[in-house]
């Protein structure tokens, strides 16, 4: 006590008798009370209703991993489906894109070939019309000499004869007309 009061500067408290009830003292209490408790359980069958609703657990889990299997089973089923048919889909499209290149070449080969023809065709009307255009021409310009000769003609007639030598000539054709 005197070390208390030389430390603290307070008295020491008086030290206290544990507690007792019916020679048991705290820790006896809550032993007897575990015990107790302990007891009554057993005697209800609480362990059994536990290992029960665990089972049952158990079971509702086990019918969940079973059903995820079989989901997980269909599911991969549907992955390769659907793969078959993208594959198929592939395909088919690889297939309509080498059809319409051969028919995309088909149409460039037959625009060629009508290009072709059209350009022969142009070029022969074209070269018609230039031959038409000649013929015109040189019948124009034959038109135009043979007019022009006969202008020159008429000149030359009508500087060179006169009615004497008109005669004169009429008179040759005749006579030669009379001769076999």
């Amino acid at each position: 006590m005197a070390e208390h009061l030389a430390t603290t500067g307070a008295p020491a408290p008086a030290e206290h008798a544990e507690a007792t009830a019916f020679g048991l003292d705290a820790p006896g209490w809550i032993a007897l009370a575990m015990l107790a408790v302990f007891a009554i359980l057993l005697w209800k069958k609480v362990p059994a209703a536990i290992g029960r609703a665990l089972d049952a657990k158990i079971a509702t889990i086990r019918q969940q991993l079973d059903e995820a299997t079989q989901l997980r089973a269909e599911a991969e089923s549907l992955k390769a489906e659907y793969e078959a048919k993208a594959a198929q889909a592939d395909a088919e499209a690889a297939t309509m894109v080498e059809r319409a290149r051969t028919e995309a070449a088909g149409i460039v080969a037959q625009a060629e070939t009508d290009a072709a023809a059209l350009v022969e065709r142009r070029t022969r009307m074209a070269e018609d019309k230039i031959a038409a255009a000649e013929r015109a021409a040189v019948d124009q310009v034959r038109a135009r000499a043979a007019t022009a000769a006969a202008a020159a003609a008429e000149r030359l007639l009508k500087d060179k004869l006169d009615a004497n030598a008109d005669k004169a000539m009429v008179d040759a054709t005749i006579a030669g007309l009379g001769r076999p």
